[in-house]
């Protein structure tokens, strides 16, 4: 093995005997940690990108994989199969995810395009979308309309990516095989064709308007309806609303993610609400009514003589519903007394007259306290 390169195995972290589909899904993982979008301006994750793009591109191949089983990494140096055997890691990546390759932005391929058929049809890539939500539309619901840059169906040929009048052939190139034997040394590597990409046929006239593929890229507008009640971090899916397919193939999907903004009074903990409002000091010591936040506006609250700083009132039936369901979670107000901080001198002296007439007596958290003190030192 070359001193410079790492074991392919070690490169996509799994074992010898893993399986393509495991191999894939690691390479998934890894591709995406390490793609130059998600790292501008790192180097070394570049190269770790290009690195499980070499490892992927031999491992996947049955041919090269048991070359290098048996050889090493000497399969592929001069008199194997030479460094030309591998695919551009960028090609490999948009490959595995679908078409676009792109990591970045407000809306990603979330999955990559199906299989396709003999006639060169493919699913459309699945795509994601980030969406901010007030508290109020998670708790109530809402409509909400996207905009969106994706491949939609040519309108031309109606997606099927042809010319009137024209049809799909034999590829000439690989015979309708859709792999082509290419010689690398002493080895014989079967690759996918690079004109009919896989299918075995192409397109005898394509269209002008989509260059055969039957799908153009458009600005769309998505409507999303958000249930109340939802959670941030939910996905709401929006079927067919992701990228057109190949030459007509059926669209992938859209799926919405929901991240709600923080509000500057709630703080959301399930279905109760959490909010933190101040009492005056008077009132926490005398009783009375104060008027409290809900998300539809605000109610009366009974404060009794002798209410603590923290002390919490719940206002029940008024928190967030739940998902589908007419239950109601409550709001929890967290009381905050307010002392005042600039008296004047009758302020004060009324002040320093009470404190008299209270005495310590008078206040059993303080007395309880002190007590407690006391037997720490004793």
């Amino acid at each position: 093995m070359s001193r410079n390169k790492r074991d392919y195995y070690e490169v996509l972290d799994v074992e010898r005997s893993s399986t393509e589909e495991e191999i894939k899904r690691s390479y998934r993982k890894l591709a995406v940690k390490f793609h130059p979008d998600k790292n501008p301006g790192d180097h070394e994750a570049e190269e770790r990108f290009k690195e499980l793009g070499e490892a992927y591109d031999v491992l996947m191949d049955p041919q090269k994989r048991a070359a290098y089983d048996r050889y090493g990494h000497a399969a592929f140096q001069q008199g194997g199969m030479g460094d030309g055997g591998f695919h551009d890691p960028f090609d490999l990546f948009r490959e595995v995810f679908g078409a676009g390759g792109g990591t970045g932005g407000i809306f990603d391929h979330f999955f990559g395009g199906g299989g396709g058929d003999s006639s060169g049809r493919q699913r459309g890539s699945d795509l994601r979308y980030d969406m901010q939500i007030t508290l109020e539309e998670a708790a109530f619901g809402a409509e909400k309309e996207i905009e969106i840059r994706k491949l939609d169906a040519c309108e031309s040929c109606d997606g099927s990516g042809t010319q009137k009048g024209s049809k799909a052939v034999t590829c000439p190139t690989c015979r309708g095989r859709g792999q082509v034997v290419a010689s690398r040394g002493f080895f014989q590597v079967a690759q996918t064709c690079p004109q009919c990409h896989g299918t075995g046929r192409i397109i005898e006239r394509p269209c002008k308007s989509c260059q055969g593929e039957g799908r153009v890229e458009k600005t769309s507008r998505v409507k999303i309806k958000v249930p109340a009640g939802i959670d941030s971090e939910s996905r709401l899916r929006s079927s067919g609303g992701g990228e057109a397919g190949l030459r007509g193939g059926p669209a992938g999907d859209l799926y919405v993610v929901l991240h709600i903004k923080e509000h500057h009074v709630f703080v959301r903990d399930g279905m109760d609400l959490r909010s933190e409002v101040p009492l005056p000091f008077t009132t926490a010591a005398l009783g009375g009514e104060i008027r409290v936040p809900t998300l539809e506006g605000a109610v009366k609250l009974k404060i009794p003589a002798g209410t603590q700083s923290g002390a919490v009132f719940r206002v029940r039936g008024q928190g967030m519903p739940a998902l589908h369901s007419a239950a109601r979670g409550d709001i929890l107000t967290h009381l905050q007394v307010e002392v005042p901080t600039s008296l004047n001198a009758e302020q004060r002296e009324a002040l320093a007259r009470f404190s008299e007439l209270c005495g310590e007596d008078n206040s059993p958290i303080h007395k309880g306290f002190y007590e407690r003190l006391k037997d720490l030192f004793t």
